[in-house]
């Protein structure tokens, strides 16, 4: 018996379009996912303190877009939170994104006062420059500034995330943590930002909540076990084709999630280490919802290679040579017209949470003139 449409993968792209195909088309549809839960990279759950811990690193929904965010808000009430990050340098606990707060916790006052002048003249209040293109402007202060920002905060950082200096990578990857000529201390400037008041795990779940919809937890994708008329695939591309034309190299991560006896750890849910120590940074879970407990639930990040059979996939790496191998791979995906890819995975694009269901909602308005 063949299956009508067979999804692979129960993340935010996957589970989007299962619940397009089945509330809109009214028709079957079947995931089938490797991992034991439901909701991809964004998986939580709720531990003995009451605390939601992101299992695969801290997610905060943000967006613009109101398309998106009245579809969530269907399957979900919100908290609302704003994420406040810090970056511990130079001794110091400084916001990040770095900004005009940052500038003077660094600075002497009056080598401030200076650095400020020139952000406000050449840049403008309320404007974001990423690194880049900052060391890019023609001022002697700034080039300071900026020999300061990417020495003790943005490099390091990159080279345990990325083991790839910023210049080496799209200019999109510098732009995702910019200078903000502002005294917001928010680390997302988005209209709408929250978490599901019950976790994301529960708001996929509720998104899947649909008799037409059936899950298979614990289940590979393998091409001849399997009989579809339509295939939507949000794993990896290049592991569909058997890495025929060579492997898309990723980022992965590894946990190492703690519980301390201590009502509290930090001020805010995340502190980034671009200096100092192996990992990245420290989240602090119970900081997304204000749980009140005597413990705390800490997860310190570890970057790496993407190993097959080791570890997950976590980030595309957005090199050119990259971009160029994954469109000779959608050049072989055109020859199955009942085959589609999608998601960060599918995409080889390092899409934020909104970005994945934008375009799970748009892929289905397209392929099927319906929304």
């Amino acid at each position: 018996m063949k299956i009508k449409h067979l999804v692979v993968g129960a993340g935010f792209s996957g589970s989007v379009l299962a619940e397009r195909i089945a509330s809109v088309l009214k028709e079957p549809v079947v995931i089938i996912e490797k991992r034991s839960h439901i909701g991809g990279n964004c998986h939580d759950y709720k531990d003995k303190n009451g605390i939601y811990v992101h299992k695969y690193g801290p997610h905060i929904f943000h967006t613009n877009n109101k398309v998106v965010w009245d579809y969530l808000s269907r399957f979900t009430k919100w908290h609302p939170f704003f994420l406040k990050v810090e970056a511990f340098t130079g001794g110091l606990n400084i916001p990040l994104p770095f900004n005009l707060n940052s500038l003077h916790a660094v600075f002497p006052k009056s080598l401030a006062a200076i650095y400020e002048s020139k952000l406000l003249e050449k840049i403008g209040f309320g404007r974001q420059i990423s690194i880049l293109e900052l060391n890019q402007i023609k001022d002697s202060d700034l080039k300071n500034l900026s020999a300061y920002i990417y020495g003790n905060i943005c490099l390091r950082y990159y080279q345990k995330q990325w083991e790839i200096p910023p210049e080496k990578l799209d200019l999109s990857v510098a732009r995702r943590v910019p200078i903000c000529v502002s005294k917001d201390n928010r680390y997302f400037h988005d209209t709408y930002q929250g978490i599901p008041t019950e976790g994301f795990s529960n708001l996929i779940e509720t998104i899947l909540d649909n008799p037409l919809i059936k899950v298979h937890l614990n289940t590979p994708f393998e091409k001849n076990f399997f009989k579809y008329e339509n295939l939507y695939y949000t794993a990896s591309i290049d592991e569909f084709f058997n890495y025929e034309l060579g492997e898309l190299p990723y980022r992965s991560l590894t946990f190492d999630i703690q519980e301390i006896n201590t009502s509290q750890f930090q001020p805010v849910a995340v502190v980034s280490y671009p200096m100092n120590y192996h990992f990245t940074r420290i989240c602090e879970h119970k900081h997304f919802s204000n749980t009140p407990s005597k413990k705390t639930v800490l997860s310190y990040e570890y970057p790496s290679a993407f190993k097959r059979g080791v570890n997950e996939r976590y980030y595309p790496i957005p090199q050119e040579e990259n971009q160029h191998l994954y469109a000779r791979y959608i050049q072989k995906a055109k020859n199955f017209r009942n085959i589609h890819f999608l998601g960060r995975l599918g995409d080889y694009k390092y899409y934020n949470m909104d970005q994945t269901i934008n375009r799970a909602l748009t892929f289905f308005e397209d392929l099927y003139g319906k929304s």
